[in-house]
C-alpha cells in the first residue's frame, strides 16, 4: 500500500472515531468500485495522486474487458501507474509518471505490494525500474510521458 493509501486509511479510521458506523465503513469500498470507472472517464484525470489498489484494479479490469482506450494524462503517480496494465492504454507525451515501492500494512516496503505494481508494467519498463532501484524506496522516480513512449514502447495518445 502506498503512502497516499495510508493517508486515506487514516482518514477513514478517524471518521470511524467520529461516530461513523461500521455499515458506512463497509459501504465505502462498494461506493469506490461503483464510482471509480465513472470518475476515470477514459483517462487518468482525477486519479493522478494515486491511492488504494481497490480504486484502480477495477478500472483496469473494466477497460481490459471493454477494449476501450484509456489515456494517461498529466501527473500520474503511485497506484495511478497501475493503469499501464490496461491493454489499450496510451500516454500523452506531456504526462509525467512517478513510481515508488509499494507499502505493506505496517508502512514498510512491501514485496507483494511492490510486485503488484511491477506486474502492471511491460517488461522493458519493469527491467529498467528494477535496474535503477526505483522500486526499492518510497522516493518518487519520475519518467516523462515522452520517455514512456520512446524508450519503453507505450503507445502515444492520438492527437497529442
Amino acid at each position: 500500500m502506498c503512502g497516499c493509501c495510508q493517508i486515506e486509511l487514516r482518514r477513514i479510521s478517524n471518521m470511524g472515531k467520529r461516530g461513523m458506523t461500521i455499515r458506512s465503513l463497509l459501504a465505502f469500498p462498494l461506493v469506490a468500485l461503483l464510482l471509480g470507472p465513472a470518475i476515470a472517464a477514459g483517462s487518468s484525470e482525477g486519479h493522478g495522486r494515486g491511492g488504494l489498489y481497490i480504486y484502480f484494479d477495477p478500472i483496469v479490469a473494466q477497460y481490459n474487458q471493454s477494449g476501450e482506450e484509456f489515456r494517461i494524462t498529466g501527473h500520474c503517480r503511485s497506484a495511478c501507474t497501475l493503469f499501464l496494465a490496461i491493454r489499450h492504454v496510451c500516454i500523452e507525451p506531456s504526462a509525467e509518471l512517478r513510481f515508488h515501492a509499494g507499502h505493506d500494512r505496517n508502512g514498510a516496503v512491501g514485496v507483494r505490494e511492490t510486485q503488484h505494481m511491477l506486474n502492471a508494467y511491460n517488461g522493458r519498463l519493469r527491467s529498467y525500474l528494477l535496474a535503477q532501484h526505483a522500486m526499492d524506496s518510497f522516493d518518487f522516480f519520475t519518467i516523462s510521458g515522452r520517455d514512456m513512449i520512446h524508450k519503453f514502447g507505450y503507445r502515444q495518445c492520438p492527437g497529442t
